[in-house]
């Protein structure tokens, strides 16, 4: 009796070692500690605005990129079109690239509000956002700043406009638009429009990095990228 429990006591010693051996082979992470996870995210979101978001701030940065170049809003279509029927085409072209620079200026002079606001977000679901999709960190970012970073962002706009000579080019559309009869006039809040394209543009660029660093092993440029996203591979 006593040998039958001693070769039972072993094949259990046994196999618990095996056990152990295939544990170790398994991708680790399950238990990582979701601070590391939220500190790899966070890096993932700085490398986003420093490498895709960068971009932005280079003359033609909104406007030649298809991705987020800002077009006008349903009101000022209307607009447009009535100063190409008069002959005023390239006044209009001014009009649509001025915003474009308005937005560039200001997210070059706004860089640090968005650095800031991802080193503060809070990462209350780390492991399921890692995950996600493709660009769950950049949504969960989004849902959790996209207010308080338009009231930082709006008066960066605001003063844009006012440097790029924005505010002057459609001041001199809007009154001859009005002045043609029989129209409707209109009074649009540009500063408002153009803060919310340029914030989309934002999101739309550090969407980008985030996806790179997701799917190619390369893009991880860091220990902590390594480590933090080879948990979402398997």
């Amino acid at each position: 009796m006593k040998k039958l429990v001693l070769f039972f006591s072993c094949f259990l010693l046994l196999s618990c070692a095996e056990l152990q051996q295939v544990v170790n082979t398994l991708p680790q992470g399950g238990g990582m500690d979701p601070t590391m996870i939220a500190s790899g995210l966070r890096q993932a979101l700085d490398l986003g605005i420093d490498k895709q978001v960068s971009k932005l701030t280079k003359k033609d940065g909104f406007y030649k990129n298809s991705l987020v170049k800002i077009l006008l809003p349903q009101e000022l279509q209307k607009v447009d079109k009535t100063l190409r029927d008069i002959g005023l085409s390239s006044l209009a072209d001014e009009g649509l690239i001025i915003l474009n620079r308005a937005a560039e200026d200001a997210v070059k002079t706004a860089t640090p509000i968005f650095v800031n606001a991802v080193k503060d977000i809070t990462f209350y679901d780390a492991k399921n956002i890692l995950l996600g999709q493709d660009n769950a960190a950049t949504n969960y970012l989004e849902g959790k700043t996209n207010t308080a970073l338009y009231a930082e962002f709006n008066p960066v706009i605001k003063n844009s406009f006012q440097k790029v000579g924005a505010d002057r080019i459609w001041n001199n559309i809007i009154t001859k638009y009005n002045a043609v009869p029989f129209v409707n006039k209109v009074n649009p809040d540009l500063t408002d429009y153009v803060t919310n394209q340029a914030l989309d543009g934002v999101y739309t660029m550090i969407a980008i990095e985030e996806k790179k660093i997701r799917t190619s092993v390369a893009s991880r440029t860091t220990t902590l990228l390594r480590q933090v996203f080879a948990l979402q591979d398997n």
